[in-house]
């Protein structure tokens, strides 16, 4: 152990940098732990280790930003430095990489660790790897959704039930939250939805609220809010509900995996702390989407319905068309703009319509609001009537936004590319994965502006050089990249319905000698 003197940097991680003769004396090296005492304040904080020949003297270290939040200190204060042993989490995180089971107290020291930064980026991504490659049981599953509710915060509402909705992803221009949330909220039910962003997609739920309005609040505030306007669409990483789905969800995203059993756990986990009574659940299926078969997305239904047994929650499942983009649209300005058109009166796109307002239906049936097979037509009368704008336009004010938007107001990058039929023919087929990375590529969702919207779908008619889809970006250097990207992967094809024309003369009968 040796006192040093603090240096506060401003980089947002857990750690400190330790000059190379004071890591010596405390006994580590680059990527071990320290404990810092201030026992002044009765204060134990573990920090990761860089160490340093020339940046910091020796005597001096610098402590992260986000080791700092706990400490409290400023530059000069004096703290004790000494060696921290590895946390027994990490030997828990082995035994998932040997392909064993992990019990309920292991599963909780990990989660336990991942949301107090106790873990590296690296022992996360382990964890991560493990879970992927060897898979959870639902007894695992179980464990691994307490713990995430235990380590966060949850909500308690005066009335009850208590709906939302979630859908799998995997699907681009899936946007039926910015529907479903207003029309069951105008149907007299509570939907508290918290949402992540993008993971794997071109925006995610929070990404597109955010282009209406703030969607970071706390826990308290989210039911607040929930209370006064019958539902809020909020970002689920600033509540503190589940904190430890969104430090996963950072370190799954390079890889672009939604491993099974942590995708269970997530969705789950954040119904029961928001103290949802009766959850639907949207999982398309198709060759593009994450669930490809009928049968898989039965077997991961019984699951989430299993799951749901288990903590008191009622759960229905809703298999839904993956094949292609719900909607015509890609990117969040583009996403929410066709929302927003359908609540303002649009008839138009009616995959988004229609989509919406089954799973709507489905909640009102569930609560009791609607009879049995009567759901959608409920769903429809809300959304017809201008109630589910109406209540958009609320919960949009008591998230701060201006409830005044209209759909004409989410503008798209000022560069596009419009991309033409080759030929007279039809659209046979779209490829989600390739146009979800042409999207990314063009900026989604951080740059709101960009994105692609199709003109036409599979199985349409199009004329030779009418556009197919147009790619937008905010910056041309994107939309370049974007257009490389397409004409590598070619994601939508066109063919005409002749394959081929076979002449009389293709046989002949040999002639006789």
């Amino acid at each position: 152990m040796v006192k040093l003197e603090s240096r506060i940097l401003d980089i947002d991680y857990q750690g400190v940098v330790l000059n190379i003769e004071d890591a010596r004396k405390i006994g580590v090296l680059d990527g071990d732990r320290v404990q810092i005492v201030r026992g002044d304040k009765g204060l134990f904080v573990q920090a990761f280790v860089v160490t340093t020949k020339t940046i910091l003297p020796p005597g001096i270290f610098g402590i992260y930003h986000k080791t700092n939040e706990r400490l409290n200190s400023k530059d000069g204060d004096t703290f004790e430095v000494r060696h921290a042993d590895r946390p027994g989490s990490i030997n828990f995180i082995k035994k998932k990489m040997d392909n064993e089971k992990l019990n309920a107290e292991e599963m909780k020291a990990i989660v336990t660790d991942i949301v107090d930064d106790i873990l590296s980026p690296g022992e996360i991504s382990a964890f991560i790897a493990a879970s992927y490659i060897n898979g959870l049981d639902m007894d695992e599953i179980e464990y691994l959704t307490r713990s995430m509710v235990q380590t966060g915060e949850s909500l308690d509402f005066s009335s009850h039930p208590i709906a939302d909705k979630h859908s799998i992803g995997g699907v681009p221009g899936n946007k039926i939250t910015l529907l479903i949330v207003p029309i069951i909220a105008a149907g007299g039910l509570k939907i508290p939805k918290t949402s992540s962003r993008a993971i794997t997609g071109a925006g995610g739920t929070a990404d597109l609220m955010e282009a209406l309005a703030p969607v970071e609040f706390s826990s308290t505030e989210v039911a607040r809010m929930t209370e006064k306007a019958g539902g809020v669409i909020v970002w689920g990483g600033a509540t503190n509900i589940a904190p430890a789905d969104d430090k996963i969800i950072l370190y799954e995203y390079p890889f672009k995996i939604d491993a099974r059993g942590q995708m269970l756990a997530s969705v789950m986990a954040k119904k029961i702390a928001v103290g949802a009574d009766l959850v639907v659940i949207d999982i398309p299926v198709g060759n593009e989407a994450k669930v490809t078969t009928p049968e898989e997305g039965r077997k991961l239904a019984r699951e989430f319905i299993e799951l749901g047994d288990r903590f008191g929650i009622r759960v229905e499942c809703a298999l839904t068309y993956g094949e292609s983009p719900v909607g015509h649209c890609i990117g969040v300005n583009l996403e929410v703009r066709e929302a927003l058109s359908v609540l303002e009166g649009s008839d138009f796109p009616h995959s988004l319509i229609q989509k919406s307002l089954t799973l709507a239906g489905i909640v009102f049936e569930m609560a009791g609001k609607a009879q049995s097979g009567k759901g959608f037509e409920m769903a429809e009368e809300i959304l017809k009537s201008g109630k589910a704008l109406s209540k958009m336009k609320e919960i949009i004010a008591v998230q701060g936004g201006n409830s005044d938007v209209k759909s004409g107001d989410l503008k798209t990058g000022e560069f596009s590319f419009e991309v033409n039929a080759p030929e007279d023919g039809y659209v046979i087929d779209m490829k989600n994965k390739a146009l979800i990375s042409i999207a990314r590529m063009a900026g989604a969702p951080h740059d709101k502006g960009a994105g692609i919207y199709l003109h036409k779908k599979r199985g349409q008619r199009i004329e030779k050089g009418e556009p197919i889809y147009t790619i937008y970006a905010e910056r041309e250097w994107r939309l370049e990249k974007a257009i490389q990207e397409a004409r590598q992967l070619m994601p939508v094809l066109v063919e005409g319905m002749l394959i081929d024309r076979v002449p009389s003369d293709y046989w002949r009968p040999p002639m006789k000698q």
